[in-house]
């Protein structure tokens, strides 16, 4: 599904739209955008609609589109919720490369733990990082994730294996953090 509009003092999370599929092809087509996701291989202008197409229309994630500066710069989703266990994994991601080390990535992210733990009711969200990433690890961390783990050599990208860092943040630490 796709998620409300969800504003902040800096960027919007909105629904996906039939202008959002074109955005993804040069935005994974960039090696230096792709280098910290778990694929690194360019996309075509179908795939993206179908996967638009699968977001809008499944029952276990939710999808938003970031903007900032009056255009749009990433996305964001929670995914694969397990509404009986009341947890989910996280992902962003900021395509528009201008936009980075502007802090657009910690507050979309705190925009979606607020919208997964207050409106979701879910109890936990969990991410993974590769180590060399750690602009979105201490985003991540600035929303209360957690170290629980290093997964060695986990994925090969490069031309070597990468070490992924793990976090999670439980509800109620988070809950806790909003009162200080």
């Amino acid at each position: 599904m796709f998620g409300p509009v969800l504003r902040g003092d800096h960027v919007t999370l909105r629904p996906a739209d039939d202008s959002d599929p074109p955005r993804f092809v040069p935005w994974f087509a960039d090696m230096e955008v792709t280098r910290y996701l778990g694929r690194r291989t360019a996309v075509a202008l179908y795939y993206e609609v179908d996967t638009l197409k699968k977001f809008g229309e499944s029952d276990n994630a939710v999808f938003w589109m970031i903007e900032a500066d009056g255009e749009t710069i990433g996305a964001t989703g929670i995914h694969a919720i397990d509404w009986i266990n009341a947890h989910a994994t996280t992902g962003i991601v900021i395509g528009a490369k201008e936009h980075w080390r502007k802090g657009y990535a910690t507050e979309a992210m705190r925009l979606r733990t607020r919208y997964a733990f207050r409106e979701l009711n879910l109890h936990k969200l969990m991410t993974e990082v590769f180590v060399p990433n750690e602009a979105s690890r201490r985003a991540l961390e600035k929303n209360g994730y957690r170290t629980i783990g290093i997964s060695r050599e986990h994925f090969f990208t490069g031309g070597r294996w990468q070490d992924v860092w793990h976090g999670e943040v439980l509800r109620e630490d988070w809950e806790r953090a909003q009162t200080t």
